[in-house]
C-alpha cells in the first residue's frame, strides 16, 4: 500500500476541457507532472497549443492541445472523434469548460442565460455522454475510470457576485452528478465534483481586477488556492486512492463553506 502506488495517474489517459489556462490549467499541470497523457481542450488553437507545449516541456511529460468549441453538439462531436482517432479508452475525463455572465437583476438579458446554461451544465451532459463507452473500457472494480466535473461554491451558497446563470449552472452540475454517479457506478465509472473557491483565474481575476489581497484576507486559510490544492484533489478522485469515493461534491476553498460561507462582501 504504497504512496506512490495509491496516487498513481501514469499512463492514464486524460481529458481535461478547459484546460488551456486556470483551474483546468493547474489540474493538467498536476497530471502531467505525474506521468499521465493529458489531452487539454480550448477554442483558441494558438492558446491551447502553447499550453501544451509549455506544459510538456515544464514536466517532460505528455500534453496534446485540441482546439474545439464545446458548446454546441457539434463541436462535441468533432472532440470526440479527435479523441477517438487517437485512443481506444478514456480513464479520466474532467469537465472544466465554463462561462459566467455578470450583471443586475433587473437588466440580466436572455444570452448571459443561455450561453453560461449551454456550456456549463448541457455541454457537460452531452460530452459525457459521448465519452462512456471509451470511459467503460478502461474501468474496472477496483478501477474505476473517472469523470470529475468541476463545479463551484456558488452553487452551494449565495454568490458574491451577481452571476445568476452561473450559480443556477453549478447547482446543476452539482446535482446531475450525483444522479449520474447513481448510474455509472454500475458501470464501473466514479462521477465526482470538485467545487472550488477562489483560485486566481481570467474568470475570477476580472470579477476582482486581478487583485485578490481581499479575497485573501477574508479567506480562512489565509491565501487563494495554488495548483497544489486543486490538482491534489483530482489526482486522488482519479487514482485507487479515490475509487471508492462516489457522487460527493468537495469543496476546495481554504474552508469558506465550512467555516462562514463565502459572502466576502460582508
Amino acid at each position: 500500500m504504497k504512496i506512490e502506488n495509491l496516487f498513481s495517474v501514469k499512463d492514464k489517459v486524460v481529458l481535461i476541457t478547459g484546460g488551456s489556462r486556470g483551474i483546468g490549467e493547474m489540474i493538467a499541470s498536476g497530471f502531467v507532472a505525474n506521468g499521465a497523457k493529458v489531452y487539454i481542450t480550448a477554442r483558441s488553437k494558438e492558446v491551447v497549443t502553447e499550453t501544451a507545449e509549455r506544459l510538456s516541456n515544464k514536466y517532460k511529460g505528455n500534453c496534446i492541445g485540441i482546439p474545439s468549441d464545446i458548446s454546441n453538439l457539434k463541436g462535441i462531436e468533432i472532440l470526440v472523434e479527435e479523441i477517438q482517432s487517437k485512443e481506444k479508452s478514456l480513464d479520466v475525463l474532467i469537465n472544466n469548460a465554463g462561462a459566467a455572465w455578470g450583471g443586475s437583476l433587473e437588466d440580466f438579458p436572455e444570452i448571459g442565460w443561455d450561453k453560461v446554461m449551454d456550456l456549463n451544465i448541457k455541454s457537460l451532459f452531452f460530452l459525457t455522454q459521448s465519452f462512456l463507452s471509451m470511459l467503460e473500457k478502461s474501468g474496472s472494480r477496483d478501477y474505476p475510470s473517472s469523470i470529475i466535473n468541476i463545479g463551484s461554491i456558488d452553487g452551494i451558497n449565495k454568490n458574491t457576485f451577481k452571476h445568476y446563470s452561473y450559480s443556477a449552472s453549478k447547482s446543476a452540475v452539482h446535482h446531475l452528478s450525483k444522479v449520474l454517479a447513481a448510474e455509472l457506478v454500475k458501470k464501473n465509472i466514479n462521477v465526482n465534483v470538485i467545487a472550488p473557491g477562489p483560485f486566481p483565474s481570467n474568470m475570477l481575476g476580472k470579477a476582482v481586477s486581478f487583485d485578490y489581497s481581499e479575497l485573501e484576507k477574508r479567506n480562512p486559510r489565509g491565501r487563494v488556492g495554488t495548483p497544489e490544492d486543486i490538482a491534489g484533489l483530482a489526482i486522488f478522485l482519479a487514482s485507487r486512492a479515490g475509487a471508492f469515493t462516489v457522487g460527493e461534491v468537495i469543496t476546495c476553498d481554504g474552508g469558506l463553506v465550512a467555516v462562514a460561507g463565502h459572502d466576502l462582501t460582508s
